[in-house]
C-alpha cells in the first residue's frame, strides 16, 4: 500500500492529533482520480472506504460543500480525551484548508509515521470503519456512516490516544 493511500485511510485521528495541539479539535489532494475507481454510493465496505477516503482529501482541500453533504446534520466526533467536535465545526476547521497544500502537508508527515490497517463491519445500513495499528493491534479511530439516499453519510467518529 502506497503512503498516499496511508494518508487518506488516517484521515480522523490524523487531523485530531494535528487540530488538537494547533487549533481546538478537527478531523480531516486530488479525489477525482481514486474516487472515479470506486464507487462511493455503492452499498458495500469498499465504498466506505472510499467515502472515508474522499471525507480527508475534502478537509484537507476545504471541500466544504462536499463534506457538508457527507455528514448528517448530527455528526459527531470525539476526541481522544473526551472532547466533542461537531458537524459545523468540522466544516469551519476544513474551510480554513481551502487553497493550500499546509494540512496535506501536515497530514502525511504524520501518517509516515502512524501507519494504520482499516477494517470495515456492515450491519444493514451502518457501516462501521476502523483504523488499527498494524503494530500494536490497538484502534485508533472509528468512523461510523449510515446508507441513506443513496450513499454512505457520517454520523459519528471516536478517537483513541496514539503513542
Amino acid at each position: 500500500m502506497s503512503n498516499r493511500n496511508r494518508a487518506r485511510i488516517r484521515a480522523h485521528a490524523v487531523l485530531a492529533a494535528i487540530a488538537t495541539g494547533l487549533v481546538a479539535f478537527g478531523v480531516c489532494c486530488n479525489a477525482e482520480a481514486d474516487n472515479a475507481a470506486s464507487d462511493e454510493s455503492a452499498h458495500s465496505a469498499a465504498s466506505v472506504i472510499a467515502v472515508d477516503d474522499h471525507w480527508l482529501v475534502a478537509e484537507e482541500n476545504g471541500d466544504v460543500a462536499w463534506l457538508g453533504a457527507m455528514l448528517l446534520p448530527d455528526y459527531r466526533s470525539i476526541s481522544a480525551d473526551g472532547r466533542v467536535l461537531d458537524r459545523k465545526t468540522l466544516l469551519a476547521h476544513a474551510e480554513k484548508n481551502r487553497g493550500s497544500d499546509q494540512m496535506r502537508k501536515k497530514v502525511d508527515a504524520w501518517l509516515k509515521t502512524h501507519p494504520s490497517e482499516k477494517s470495515v463491519v456492515m450491519r444493514g445500513d451502518i457501516a462501521i470503519l476502523s483504523f488499527t495499528d498494524p503494530h500494536t493491534g490497538r484502534v485508533r479511530s472509528s468512523d461510523i456512516f449510515m446508507y441513506e439516499a443513496g450513499g454512505w453519510h457520517g454520523l459519528y467518529s471516536q478517537h483513541s490516544k496514539t503513542e
